[in-house]
């Protein structure tokens, strides 16, 4: 099961975002910049900023974040946001005599494509055993015959620019089912720190009212502007 820790942030952030926000619209110096900023001001500042979309006002605040139970074909795909910052367990330093393994649902759910994997991921670890204490190998080099199902560990920072980039890519139901997951759980994480400023964040379908899939549109879109009429 997906484990998302909120390790750390900016402290204050949505007021971080308003001072910045200050400074590019107004004459105040440094040390002016938080004066008389009301909590009111602040939330109106925030929610203009990111519906202008004057994004590098948000990059002055990050979210860090521990996260555990989760397989080595989520941190492939997690990484590739590049403007982040990241340290993963080693599979060259913590060797992997008893790992745990993560089972897609549609292996799960099919008791014969189960029995296979879990077959599969035993004789895996009996191998990398073999290799590491008959013959030997040191764990840099057996890892090697890891699966990408392993469980690993990372911890994970963004600025909150690209941490909406990365939402918009993965709460999207078109992204694969274990970073969708990862995700929303950590898009929860930072609601909970920054309710204003994550108030919108999410697939383009929620934050920006597009969806940017075309044909391969899961539907949410059309039920978003349905709902939205009703409410008319």
């Amino acid at each position: 099961m997906i484990k998302v820790k909120l390790l750390d942030y900016t402290p204050e952030p949505e007021r971080v975002v308003a001072m910045a926000a200050r400074l590019c619209y107004s004459a105040v110096g440094a040390e002016e910049l938080s004066e008389r900023l009301s909590e009111e001001k602040v939330k109106e500042m925030v929610r203009k900023m990111v519906a202008l979309g004057h994004a590098s006002t948000i990059e002055h605040v990050s979210f860090t974040f521990g996260i555990e139970g989760v397989s080595r074909v989520l941190t492939h795909q997690l990484v590739r946001h590049r403007i982040a910052s990241y340290s993963q367990q080693s599979q060259r330093y913590v060797k992997e005599h008893d790992f745990e393994t993560i089972m897609p649902p549609t292996i799960s759910s099919r008791p014969e494509a189960k029995a296979k994997f879990e077959q599969l991921m035993a004789d895996i670890q009996a191998r990398y055993n073999e290799f590491t204490d008959e013959f030997g190998i040191p764990a840099e080099d057996a890892r090697y015959v890891l699966p990408n199902a392993a469980e690993t560990k990372i911890v994970a920072t963004f600025n909150v620019r690209s941490l909406m980039n990365f939402f918009s890519l993965r709460c999207c139901n078109r992204a694969q089912w274990e970073i969708r997951q990862l995700a929303e759980k950590m898009l929860a994480e930072c609601k909970k720190a920054a309710p204003v400023l994550f108030e919108n964040a999410g697939p383009t379908c929620v934050s920006e009212g597009i969806c940017r899939e075309g044909a391969m549109s899961c539907g949410r879109l059309d039920a978003i502007l349905a709902a939205k009429q009703k409410q008319q």
